[in-house]
């Protein structure tokens, strides 16, 4: 007792140290950046943006305080030292349609869990009598059709996870490699599948909104068709690597008497509602499941019909608050990743500012006298900005913190080397959201890590695994596939 109360005594001094170091680094960075006189290509304002940019990076990757106080404190500073004329002009961030839509899409992922028809989706559709290398395919194919009701990795990690733990034991076997497979597929392969759909995560609505910003207009449809294909053969191709990876058996089968106790849910942890769940659907999971359905509808129909995106994922949330429905209620609303909110409007205004203070195209041409790039080939250089948007990708736990950080770079070095902006945007979306170094890279990971058999080397293994299958895909979908769609 008392060495588990030392090492945690430890582990809180450490990260008391860690916090500590980047509260004094963001400070020391950001008095820095604002008393050094600018260099000659930037102004005082782009330099103090800059300043305000790197000083929320530090906060933001050593956490020292909540995301949402160091994204209030980022935009405050970007008015109170100077950079913007207001603090309206300091804040455009969070009133950007992405920020609202996120919050809706949040909204409707917890509906989806807390009325229990995540579980019972899961359940419906995988099978008891099976070897493990079929029952890890039904897992992911399964994980592959809960992302279109719920644009969460994190939470089809959680759902899945008390039903890997049961087919494990069903199977009972140290040696099959089920378990193992099973969560690189909730860790590393589930996160792919939210690239499928424009509402499929943070990390496809970030993307989409900085296209249509700085690229050209996308609608739910066109995203579908650029999207879905390539992140299906990505997923596919994941799950098949998963397999060999953990080297899962594909001939001893489940069995009779086991795959009974599997379908009483009698064999290992099980969510406290699953033994007594009713054979049909409840009220509420039928009021979700059809709420769900005209939202799709909505996004799909509105494509042709010019009906903004954001619209169908209002109106849900509208009809689920109702008295008379009740599902979604303000504990729901209180108990939102609001952290992960304020970062992308924060980091949405921050890059508004980098824009009008001309700080942006003093990061690119800085770039562009360190690394020859009018000297590369048209590949060499995509390649050079794909290692780019990796590297930020490394530093931080969530792959749409990362994606509003690196693309819009990216995109403007591509702007003045006449690269294809959609395709490499797609392409940033397709490596960094495929991309897990680390563990708390991936909340999605990080949890797998923790209630799985995974080791860290099994975590950054794989990570490297699935970086060189979406390198791959991209290219096929650069060279071959968007070409005949775009």
């Amino acid at each position: 007792m008392a060495d588990r109360d030392g090492a945690r005594a430890e582990t809180e001094t450490t990260l008391l140290s860690r916090q500590s170091l980047g509260l004094l680094a963001a400070a020391t960075v950001l008095a820095v950046g604002t008393m050094v006189p600018p260099p000659a290509a930037v102004t005082v304002a782009g330099q103090r943006t800059l300043a305000v940019f790197a000083s929320a990076l530090v906060l933001w990757l050593t956490r020292p305080v909540p995301y949402v106080v160091s994204s209030v404190l980022s935009v405050t500073l970007l008015f109170a030292l100077g950079s913007v004329e207001s603090f309206d002009a300091a804040a455009t961030g969070f009133t950007s349609t992405l920020v609202f839509f996120l919050l809706l899409l949040l909204l409707l992922g917890d509906a989806t869990t807390s009325v229990g028809l995540d579980r019972r989706l899961a359940r419906r559709l995988l099978t008891a009598e099976s070897t493990p290398r079929r029952a890890l395919r039904s897992v992911a194919g399964s994980v592959l059709a809960l992302a279109l009701v719920m644009p969460s990795a994190m939470a089809r990690a959680v759902t899945f996870i008390p039903i890997v733990k049961r087919l494990a034991a069903a199977f009972g076997s140290s040696d099959d490699g089920f378990e193992t497979g099973a969560f690189l597929v909730l860790g590393h392969v589930n996160p792919i599948a939210s690239m499928a759909l424009m509402t499929g995560g943070g990390m496809a609505l970030v993307t989409s909104e900085i296209i249509a910003t700085s690229v050209r207009p996308i609608t739910w449809v066109d995203w579908a068709v650029l999207m879905l294909p390539p992140t299906i053969a990505l997923y596919a191709a994941a799950t098949l690597c998963a397999s060999l990876f953990a080297a899962v058996d594909g001939e001893t089968t489940l069995g009779a008497t086991a795959g009974a106790r599997l379908e009483a849910d009698g064999e290992g942890p099980a969510p406290e509602t699953d033994g007594d769940e009713p054979s049909s659907l409840t009220r509420d999971q039928r009021l979700v499941g059809l709420v769900l359905l005209g939202a799709i509808a909505g996004w799909i129909g509105g494509s042709f019909v010019g009906i903004p995106t954001v619209l169908p994922a209002v109106a849900a949330v509208v009809a689920l608050s109702l008295p008379q429905v009740g599902v979604i209620t303000a504990d729901d609303i209180a108990g939102v990743n609001w952290g992960i909110i304020f970062l992308v409007g924060a980091m949405l205004s921050i890059l508004d500012a980098l824009e009008t203070t001309g700080a942006i195209v003093a990061i690119v041409d800085a770039l562009a006298r360190w690394i020859p790039f009018a000297a590369l080939a048209q590949w060499q250089l995509v390649a050079v900005l794909l290692g780019l948007a990796v590297g930020i990708r490394i530093l931080f736990s969530t792959g749409s913190a990362a994606i509003v950080v690196a693309l819009p770079i990216v995109l403007e070095l591509a702007a003045v080397f006449d690269v294809n902006r959609l395709y490499l945007a797609l392409t940033v979306l397709l490596v960094v959201g495929s991309t897990t170094i680390l563990p708390f890279n991936t909340t999605a990971v990080l949890v797998s890590m923790d209630r799985g058999p995974l080791s860290h080397r099994d975590v950054a293994s794989f990570g490297l695994v699935t970086m060189v299958l979406a390198v791959g895909v991209a290219g096929v979908s650069w060279l071959v596939y968007w070409p005949l769609v775009g």
